[in-house]
């Protein structure tokens, strides 16, 4: 194997670990929400932040495989909506998709999330919002891991 892609590889090892932490730290807090009586915009601003960050590990992931097996970053407004599209595509002789479909879609509501966090709000969080997300992230990222 080239040095690149064992570079490459060792890169999406590390953001793998990284992702896997967080998703351990959203569900932790998300359980603290849940019994904890006191301070819970504290931990449901953990919850966000992590969200965010899980979501934007994964990001970090597909672009890599974009810029280094596909052949090139996105670019323009809607870059962040054409990569998930671009993980999905079956390259011939280059790569098969990275994510299905409807992995696609899914993933698309935590990149909406992640989106209004960044740019709408990060206080006055809505649990039942929330909870969809918190609830579905093992199991998404099962999926998404195993491909």
């Amino acid at each position: 194997m080239m040095a690149r892609y064992r570079t490459l590889a060792q890169r999406i090892r590390m953001e793998i670990d990284e992702i896997e932490r967080t998703q351990a730290a959203v569900l932790r807090h998300w359980q603290a929400v849940r019994v904890v009586s006191t301070d819970q915009d504290a931990y449901l601003n953990s919850v966000a932040l992590d969200l965010h960050g899980w979501y934007s590990g994964i990001e970090r992931v597909f672009e890599l495989i974009a810029v280094e097996i596909d052949g090139g970053a996105l670019g323009g407004e809607a870059w962040h909506t054409e990569l998930l599209r671009q993980m999905t595509l079956d390259l011939p002789e280059t790569r098969p998709p990275v994510i299905q479909r409807d992995t696609a879609v899914q993933l698309d509501e935590y990149r909406k999330f992640r989106h209004r966090i960044r740019n709408i709000y990060a206080t006055n969080l809505e649990p039942a919002r929330m909870q969809p997300l918190v609830i579905g992230l093992p199991d998404l990222w099962s999926r998404v891991n195993r491909t």
